[in-house]
């Protein structure tokens, strides 16, 4: 490589970490992400609480399924004391659907009206329908029809599609935290340090990538789950962002980079990053994010088979 385009790509690398950007999204609001049992309004109080407090003033979205089984448990009005905390507290709520179908497998007029269906909830409690959406799974069409209706749609409702480029198995953590936190407390202490590396891991390989696919780094967007496992884990979750330079921005500010205006012509049943997706359009060969230990998705796959 000639010394001046080498010098190039170095600085292409190395500015940015002086000066990251990430909005923290939030899925799956009441609760979302350690599923197997059903929780009360205080179990799910105190984790959204304390997810807010670890954000103090800093923006964060969280993302509402005002029908999906963590709101079945609460209710019409423990969902409403959920999403109120979230509001008053400034954060922006935004559209996840209603029951969190998958697109792959629902008719594109069914998975309409059930974006249609979650609005109501969101209004009630922030004053004014959401502008953001966000496919569950990630699924936004497996086939060039289905992802034009519900692109269509979107636009014609006033949504934003939000994307994630830090996409990670947070829920796969949060499944085996919630079972070791009542089981097995040394398992619980080991995920969630082998967590927290996990998602520094997760930072790294979409930062270098970032560079690959796009020519630079970018204000990223970061999905997690709102879980008792990033309750917990959020505080050093934070501190990693800020080793690595990063400041918290709002997803409306992250949106304004240009990054978020590249072509995306993926049609298919994947659900990942938005970085791949550019990368697919661009035709670049696959490079995917790092997994899970071994020894994470083995204690999975075994509490998924029982």
């Amino acid at each position: 490589m000639p010394r001046l385009a080498a010098a190039t790509l170095l600085l292409a690398c190395l500015l940015p970490g002086q000066q990251r950007q990430v909005s923290i999204t939030f899925d799956d609001l009441p609760r979302g992400g350690d599923a197997g049992r059903s929780h009360t309004l205080t179990e799910t109080l105190e984790v959204n609480r304390r997810i807010l407090d670890a954000m103090g003033s800093r923006p964060v979205t969280g993302f509402v399924n005002a029908g999906g089984g963590g709101a079945r448990d609460l209710g019409a009005e423990g969902l409403q004391t959920v999403l109120r905390l979230w509001h008053e507290r400034g954060a922006v709520l935004g559209n996840h659907t209603f029951s969190h179908p998958d697109l792959n497998l629902t008719p594109p007029d069914k998975y309409i009206a059930d974006i249609v269906r979650g609005e109501p909830a969101i209004e009630q409690a922030a004053g004014r329908r959401p502008v953001f959406f966000r496919h569950p799974f990630l699924h936004a069409g497996a086939t060039a029809e289905a992802r034009r209706a519900v692109e269509d749609f979107l636009a014609g409702r006033g949504y934003t599609v939000a994307p994630v480029t830090l996409d990670n198995s947070d829920w796969m953590y949060a499944v085996l935290y919630q079972a070791a936190l009542r089981n097995d407390p040394p398992l619980a202490a080991r995920l969630l340090r082998d967590y927290l590396a996990y998602m520094e891991a997760i930072f790294a390989f979409f930062e270098g990538r970032s560079v690959e696919v796009v020519g630079r780094e970018f204000p990223q967007v970061l999905l997690l789950h709102v879980s008792r496992l990033n309750a917990d884990a959020l505080p050093g979750l934070l501190a990693m962002m800020k080793r690595r330079g990063y400041t918290v921005v709002s997803l409306e500010a992250a949106l304004r980079d240009e990054t978020y205006r590249l072509s995306d012509s993926y049609t298919g049943p994947g659900g990942f990053s938005w970085i791949h997706r550019w990368s697919k359009t661009k035709g670049l060969a696959p490079k995917g994010e790092p997994d899970p230990p071994a020894w994470v998705n083995a204690a999975y796959e075994n509490r998924r088979a029982r």
